[in-house]
């Protein structure tokens, strides 16, 4: 029977069930059958929406670069971020991706007119009085390694907290680090596909 299940996965934890090197894994936040795994990943550093499943369709369906779907990042960023720089990130920046020089597709970028209400991360991000470090939302179609981190970069705004929000329909909501949700089938597809089954 296939299972369904969201989660947030807190910072500093790697998108995989299987131990490595003293670094902690979903095994230590989640508790699901054992053919259940990640659909895609959340870097260690990285926080926020995994979708856990044991539906290998879905898998396919969501990794495949030819079924481009929204991911909404959440990003704190070094610096007054500016208009200037979030409209280079609209229509894609060149960044390398395993040695080679990839342009990314244009997507959304906006700033947050006030902080978004997120959890407390553990350890915090470090707090300099005299630099900002604004919050922007960014919606991609494509899911290159480490994008979002170097595509803030490159226009002179590292990212210095990333949480992904949603994937399609499916998203946090009120969701704390370390919670998971079971979904039906029916619900994910919905929400993933809007039924297209």
């Amino acid at each position: 029977m296939n299972r369904y299940f969201i989660i947030y996965k807190p910072y500093l934890v790697l998108s995989q069930f299987s131990a490595a090197d003293g670094k902690k894994t979903l095994a230590d936040f989640f508790d699901v059958p054992k053919d259940v795994y990640p659909v895609g990943r959340l870097d260690h550093d990285s926080e926020g929406l995994l979708l856990l499943t044991n539906d290998r369709s879905l898998n396919h369906r969501l990794l495949d670069p030819r079924f481009a779907h929204e991911r909404e990042y959440w990003v704190q960023v070094d610096g007054a971020i500016s208009v200037v720089a979030i409209s280079e990130l609209e229509k894609g920046v060149t960044i390398n991706v395993d040695g080679k020089l990839h342009h990314t597709a244009s997507c959304k970028v906006s700033a947050f007119p006030v902080d978004p209400m997120v959890p407390d991360r553990h350890p915090p991000i470090r707090f300099r009085k005299e630099i900002p470090a604004p919050w922007i939302r960014m919606i991609l179609t494509e899911g290159k390694n480490r994008q979002v981190r170097k595509m803030t970069a490159k226009v002179g705004f590292p990212t210095l907290r990333l949480i992904r929000y949603r994937i399609e329909g499916l998203s946090l909501g009120t969701l704390e680090p370390g919670d998971m949700l079971e979904l039906s089938r029916e619900e994910v597809y919905q929400q993933l596909f809007h039924d297209r089954k």
